[in-house]
């Protein structure tokens, strides 16, 4: 068998950690890889010299960190399947007449990956690259809903349950309820918690035969104009559309 590139080993020990979707200590990045202790050892420091990884308080668990997740979106914004992807998202709004947006969990916010705007004037115009909160936006919530479960648990109580609305949950009990029922229902719903006046629906994207939420493709408007039960009839559309950009995310 050819001899693995340091450098790839370096790779797949990143895909390791990533694929665990909460921090992993050395004896468990051992067992997972399969190589020599010292070896993990080695790799997870140049990791760490690097800034791809970082450790906990404790010294033991490593998870990864902010310049590996803007590298992800990165390369998740310019693979060759992203004109398909954004050609997904104009038919919907082709169909729909709202603007529907796709994003990835980025740290403790969601940002946008792509979006495409409503012809109407009346609109929030939301480039990527733009952030939001993620326990008061639809796709948060949804990346939340979707966390294991220990995972969700610390970033929750990490996080500032900021009142931007008069509707924003700022609670951990009722966001921990909400999250519930988002499990239930699949889709997540924004009901103006991050900006008066703008409601939205999201359903997640996966991977073909998988489980795992990879980003999610969201339908969004002013409640004047489309209230959020009108959005809600949309659902079966989005979750269509969300099959067909999981197939370029494989």
């Amino acid at each position: 068998m050819e001899k693995q590139a340091p450098s790839l080993r370096l790779l797949e020990l990143l895909e390791i950690l990533c694929a665990q979707g909460q921090p992993m200590g050395l004896a468990d990045a051992v067992r997972a890889s399969g190589w020599p202790k010292p070896s993990v050892h080695r790799m997870l420091s140049q990791l760490e010299a690097g800034g791809f990884i970082t450790r906990g308080l404790g010294g033991r668990l490593y998870a990864p960190t902010q310049r590996l997740a803007q590298l992800a979106e990165n390369v998740l914004g310019t693979d060759t399947h992203r004109a398909v992807r954004h050609a997904v998202l104009g038919q919907l709004v082709a169909e729909l007449g709202e603007s529907v947006n796709l994003t990835a969990l980025s740290g403790a916010d969601v940002i946008y990956l792509d979006r495409v705007e409503s012809a109407f004037p009346l609109r929030m115009e939301l480039k990527p690259g733009t952030r939001v909160p993620i326990h008061c936006s639809a796709s948060g919530k949804l990346f939340l809903a979707h966390l294991p479960p220990a995972r969700c648990a610390a970033l929750i109580g990490a996080l500032p349950l900021v009142r931007h609305t008069a509707t924003t949950l700022t609670t951990r009990a009722a966001l921990e309820d909400e999250l519930a029922q988002i499990k239930r229902q699949g889709y997540a719903v924004d009901a103006e918690e991050f900006v008066d006046g703008l409601v939205c629906v999201a359903v997640p994207v996966t991977l073909p035969g998988s489980r795992a939420v990879r980003c999610a493709v969201a339908l969004q408007a002013p409640s004047v104009r489309t209230p959020l039960q009108q959005l809600l009839l949309q659902v079966p559309r989005l979750k269509d559309a969300a099959v067909a950009l999981g197939r370029t995310l494989g």
